[in-house]
């Protein structure tokens, strides 16, 4: 027999519960947040974002940090500087010594030896180009052989080419010791001397091998570099808007919705590579964005320092982010501007099947 209401009365226990107000409460709570969500998730707008980690630098190479190598072979015999010091473009900063004190003596003297050949080489050569003119005129007289005015020729050419020999080897040695007398390793622009490399005292160097690091100083134009994963590199192009958070500079961040965030600055892509690096990760380089905040000072936000960025893209519903992201998508391409890259293949495809009709 079905179960009517009029027979509740027959069970006074039953017809006695009521459920407590407060379960009644967490009822409508439920459906009230469940119903939000599902409004949430249609119509609440959410801006994609392709995050990135990086580092600011400075976009003029000569403004980067440089390092201070030795110019010649040998060991540090002093250092005019030290680590956090100041210096000018031009001011010394370290000397090195050959392992041999008396090499620049040696080379001095073959020098003059080779110096003294070469006068001796050009006067012989000057004797030998007069017997080819007295031995020219007693040929054509008849007075003389061919052969002694032939040999008289090969003297002089024998005596040209020594002569070019020995000034081949007065070059090589004029190169040898102006490299031996530049052993005062100066700065190459005006800077701040971060590290030197204090083993080169007590060990020998090889010409290249760095002996400090040189950060320049004064105002320099600086961007940020990100890193950017493959998958979502291909909606990166130039012009691009990005929100970034610099290292020690407090901030909160809202990647979906921008207006939210606070204490983050904005940018704009200015290049992207066409390949990888070796970590797999794609550099982009990003520029101040015209007409917004300025970035923090170079007190507070120096070269090297850490920076995050998120590169916005389309705005899409909440749910549709949230579905994108549980499978692993990449982000929306958006509009047909957007879709220039693969608009040149969908082109290509048209014509073939239009071909093959």
């Amino acid at each position: 027999m079905p179960f009517k209401p009029d027979h509740i009365g027959h069970f006074p226990t039953l017809a006695g519960m009521r459920p407590p107000r407060i379960a009644r409460a967490i009822a409508w709570m439920i459906v009230i947040v469940v119903a939000l969500a599902a409004l949430t998730m249609v119509y609440v707008p959410w801006v994609q974002t392709a995050p990135g980690r990086g580092q600011i630098v400075a976009l003029d190479p000569h403004d980067r940090v440089q390092s201070v190598t030795a110019l010649v072979p040998g060991r540090v015999d002093r250092w005019f500087v030290t680590d956090g010091q100041a210096v000018k473009k031009g001011d010394p900063i370290a000397k090195i010594s050959d392992n041999d004190p008396e090499l620049l003596d040696r080379l001095a003297a073959e020098r003059d030896q080779v110096h003294a050949e070469i006068a001796s080489l050009e006067s012989a050569r000057a004797v030998a180009s007069i017997d080819v003119n007295r031995a020219r005129t007693l040929f054509n007289e008849g007075l003389a052989a061919r052969r002694d005015y032939e040999q008289a020729q090969i003297r002089v050419a024998d005596q040209g080419a020594k002569l070019a020999e020995s000034r081949a080897k007065l070059n090589r040695i004029e190169v040898s010791l102006n490299r031996q007398s530049v052993q005062i390793v100066r700065a190459p622009r005006d800077g701040r001397i971060q590290t030197l490399n204090a083993a080169a005292s007590a060990t020998l160097v090889s010409a290249g091998a760095e002996l400090a690091t040189l950060a320049p100083e004064g105002s320099t134009e600086r961007v940020v570099e990100l890193m950017v994963d493959g998958r979502d590199i291909a909606l990166v192009r130039p012009g691009r808007r990005v929100r970034l958070e610099f290292e020690g500079w407090p901030a909160i961040q809202l990647s979906g919705w921008p207006s939210m965030a606070w204490g983050l600055f904005d940018g704009r892509v200015r290049s992207v590579d066409q390949s990888a690096m070796p970590s797999g990760l794609f550099r982009v380089l990003i520029e101040p964005m015209p007409g917004t905040l300025a970035w923090p000072g170079d007190r507070f936000v120096r070269l090297g320092a850490k920076v995050r960025g998120w590169v916005q893209g389309e705005t899409v519903p909440v749910g549709y982010e949230l579905w994108r992201q549980l499978n692993d998508f990449p982000l929306e391409f958006g509009t047909a501007a957007d879709k220039s890259g693969a608009g040149g293949e969908e082109k290509s495809m048209d014509v073939y099947k239009k071909k093959k009709k």
